[in-house]
């Protein structure tokens, strides 16, 4: 059965939010702080995290980020839940990874629909935000950031790095790269894919390093 954590210091709304999930054949444990959260997570995954932002002890912004930082934890399903209902919120989120943002006062229905939805996205290999090592990649929103900072790629930029992300460990080889990427054989002599590859490392900055060459095969993550 699927466990969800819940972290918010609110006791009232912890227990609707608790009742609603229930309803769902879910089970939930409620995290009034922080570092209550935090050490409960050391100890178990759940299936996903609800966070509030407006915590006693800790930013919930900052709790994402530690998730999303973490490889143990930073393909974890989080949806914000706050009283913060302004574009610059959700768009902070967002780009830090959240993969759903619901303002107070919500409605049990919408909330329930949420989490059923982003469980649904989660279950799907490469749907939803592919997290690696500070990369966080939306395939919804195509938005991509590096540890929480937005950057911009290009349509076949984007791909690339979303068919390594989701392949991570296995060589991609050139041919395979050609045919997803742009729809055609490799044959002969191209520089397309290693131009690509150039631009795509270069916005990555430091994170680049983790697109490997294997040399006379192709690439890998």
């Amino acid at each position: 059965m699927s466990m969800i954590y819940c972290v918010e210091d609110d006791e009232g709304i912890r227990e609707l939010i608790a009742y609603a999930v229930k309803s769902l054949g879910f089970e939930i444990e409620g995290f009034e702080s922080a570092s209550l959260f935090e050490e409960r997570l050391r100890k178990s995954l759940p299936s996903m995290v609800l966070l509030d932002i407006m915590l006693p002890d800790k930013d919930g912004i900052e709790i994402l980020k530690d998730i999303r930082g973490n490889d143990r934890t930073e393909k974890l399903p989080v949806i914000m839940i706050t009283a913060k209902g302004t574009e610059s919120d959700k768009v902070r989120a967002f780009e830090h990874g959240a993969d759903d943002y619901v303002t107070k006062p919500f409605g049990v229905m919408e909330l329930l629909s949420r989490i059923k939805a982003v469980m649904r996205r989660a279950a799907v290999p490469g749907e939803g935000i592919i997290s690696y090592k500070g990369i966080a990649l939306d395939t919804q929103s195509r938005n991509v950031s590096i540890d929480g900072d937005a950057i911009t790629l290009t349509f076949k930029e984007f791909e690339l790095l979303k068919y390594l992300l989701i392949n991570k460990g296995t060589v991609a080889t050139r041919e395979i790269l050609l045919e997803k990427i742009w729809g055609y054989h490799f044959e002969g002599e191209s520089r397309t894919l290693d131009v690509h590859i150039g631009s795509l490392r270069h916005k990555l900055g430091e994170k680049g390093k983790c697109i490997e060459t294997v040399r006379n095969v192709g690439y890998k993550i």
